[in-house]
C-alpha cells in the first residue's frame, strides 16, 4: 500500500481542486438542449392503435386527407373532433357505395366526418346546431350536421343518416377522436336533388283572357258594321231620288 507523505499532501489536492473546477466551468459553458416542440397529432397512428378502423385509414390516405390533416393541425390553435365509422359501419352500406363516388365526393365524404374544432365529450352539451364541418366551401354552412345530447348520449344527424358516438376512441385537448357505428352521408353527396322547376303559368286567367277577348267585337267587326250601315243609308237615299224623278216625269 503506497504512503502518502505530508509533503505532497498539498500538491495532491491542489491538483484534485484544479481538476474539479475545470470540470465545473466546461459543464456550465455547455448549452442546455431544449426538447423537441411535439408534432401534431398523428390520427391515422391512433386509428391503427385502436384497431377496427381500416377503411377509414385507407380513405384518409387515398384521398390525401390524413396528410391534409396534419397540416392543419399544425397551423392551427382550433383543434379537431373526427367522428371515425368503424369498419362494421362501412359494411353496412350497399355493397359498392365507395366506388360510385367521385374522388372529390370521396374527399367531402371524409370532411363531413371532422369539426374543424375540438369538442369535449362534455362540451357537445353546448354546441350550437349546425355544426360546420370540413366538407364544402369554408364559412359557410355547405354540409351541415346536427347533435342533439340526451344524458351522455350524443346523437348525430346528417339528414339521411341517425346515430349516436358509441365510445371515445382519443381525446388530448387538441383531437378528440369519437367511434359512431354509421356512416354519416350528407344529402349534397347522396341526395343530391334537382333544383325546383319554376312554377307553371296560370291557365285559368289565360282562359278568362280568351274568353274576354272573344265575347268583345273586335275592330274588324266593328268597320265591317258601319260599312254595312253606310252602304244602307246610300241605298236609301238613291232609291229616295229615283222616286222622287219617276214621281216628276210622270
Amino acid at each position: 500500500m503506497a504512503t502518502i507523505h505530508k509533503n505532497t499532501l498539498p500538491f495532491t489536492l491542489s491538483i484534485l481542486f484544479f481538476l474539479l473546477l475545470h470540470s465545473t466551468k466546461t459543464l456550465s459553458q455547455t448549452p442546455a438542449v431544449a426538447p423537441a416542440p411535439p408534432g401534431p397529432t398523428n390520427v391515422t397512428k391512433i386509428l391503427e392503435k385502436a384497431g377496427q378502423f381500416t377503411t377509414l385509414i385507407r380513405l384518409l390516405k387515398a384521398t390525401g386527407e390524413s396528410d391534409r390533416l396534419i397540416g392543419e393541425l399544425n397551423n392551427s390553435n382550433n383543434g379537431m373532433t373526427i367522428f371515425a365509422p368503424s369498419d362494421n359501419a362501412f359494411s353496412s352500406l350497399k355493397a359498392g357505395t365507395l366506388n360510385t363516388l367521385t374522388s372529390q365526393q370521396q374527399s367531402e365524404l371524409v370532411q363531413f366526418h371532422m369539426i374543424p374544432t375540438f369538442i369535449s365529450s362534455q362540451g357537445f352539451q353546448t354546441v350550437s346546431n349546425p355544426l360546420r364541418t370540413e366538407a364544402g366551401d369554408s364559412g359557410d354552412d355547405h354540409f351541415p350536421l346536427n347533435v342533439t345530447t340526451t344524458g351522455n348520449s350524443v346523437n348525430l344527424t346528417s339528414g339521411l343518416t341517425n346515430t349516436s358516438v358509441s365510445g371515445t376512441v382519443y381525446s388530448d385537448g387538441q383531437v378528440a377522436i369519437y367511434q359512431i357505428d354509421q356512416v354519416l352521408k350528407p344529402v349534397q353527396i347522396f341526395d343530391p336533388r334537382p333544383p325546383a322547376p319554376a312554377p307553371a303559368p296560370d291557365k285559368t286567367e289565360e282562359k278568362k283572357k280568351k274568353k274576354k277577348v272573344a265575347a268583345e267585337p273586335s275592330d274588324s267587326a266593328d268597320v265591317a258594321g258601319a260599312v254595312s250601315l253606310i252602304s244602307s243609308m246610300h241605298r236609301v237615299v238613291l232609291f229616295g231620288f229615283i222616286g222622287v224623278f219617276a214621281g216628276f216625269y210622270l
